[in-house]
């Protein structure tokens, strides 16, 4: 579905990435592991446009994947940062509409009424600014704004940082239902556990390659790799 050769990226001058390759599949999950630093996040900036791919290839659905951001977005990629990039100044239900109406059709499979019984904490809180939201909350308003772009493939960066182990499940638990939907994703995260859960497919990066893919299942049972790449 999602097919990276031998990319390379990085921030000015500096570099991060080094002939990078991986593949996600069709309605799969694949968890992309490694210490900080080694070059996860830069792996979905590149992906989505906001840092330049300096050679190597991106293709999505067999097709060579555009350089913009809005235009990545428009062919089926949603994409939920770390920093969650919601519009703190507009109430929940104005950051909701914003998205669904650009990216909203008729027949369209994620509404506003579909998101909202995904996360029903958000119904409660519509009329509530951005600021005055919880890190969860915030966390469940990001994901069902990637949502509202009905995309084919959805991109999660640290989607369980800064949050309580309660709302770590739960988010957990809201990605295991889209899971079951059929759809695809790509998740990098920390929380070992909660990636592997997850994932159906492993690739763990370490000083900007991948240096290990297989199972989730198979990463579990093997600790040398946890050790040396992860430091589990």
């Amino acid at each position: 579905m999602l097919k990276l050769n031998a990319i390379q990226s990085g921030y000015g001058e500096t570099q991060v990435l080094y002939g990078l390759s991986l593949e996600a599949l069709q309605g799969r999950i694949l968890a992309i592991l490694g210490r900080n630093g080694a070059g996860k996040s830069t792996t979905l900036k590149t992906i989505m446009g906001l840092l330049p791919l300096k050679s190597g290839e991106i293709f999505f659905e067999g097709k060579p994947i555009a350089f913009q951001p809005f235009d990545i977005a428009k062919s089926g990629i949603a994409y939920v940062p770390e920093t969650r990039d919601i519009f703190p100044s507009l109430s929940v239900r104005e950051n909701l509409e914003i998205v669904a109406k650009r990216f909203g059709s008729s027949g369209a499979v994620w509404t506003m009424e579909r998101v909202l019984e995904l996360f029903p904490r958000l119904g409660e809180r519509l009329e509530n600014g951005g600021t005055q939201l919880s890190g969860g909350e915030q966390q469940m308003l990001a994901i069902a704004r990637g949502l509202l772009m009905n995309p084919r493939l959805l991109i999660l960066d640290e989607p369980t940082e800064g949050l309580a182990p309660i709302i770590v499940k739960l988010i957990h638990d809201k990605l295991q239902e889209l899971k079951n939907t059929g759809l695809s994703m790509i998740i990098v995260e920390q929380n070992f556990g909660f990636a592997t859960s997850l994932a159906d497919d492993v690739a763990v990066v370490g000083k900007g390659k991948v240096v290990w893919t297989g199972s989730s299942g198979e990463i579990r049972a093997d600790e040398e790799v946890q050790h040396t790449w992860l430091g589990v």
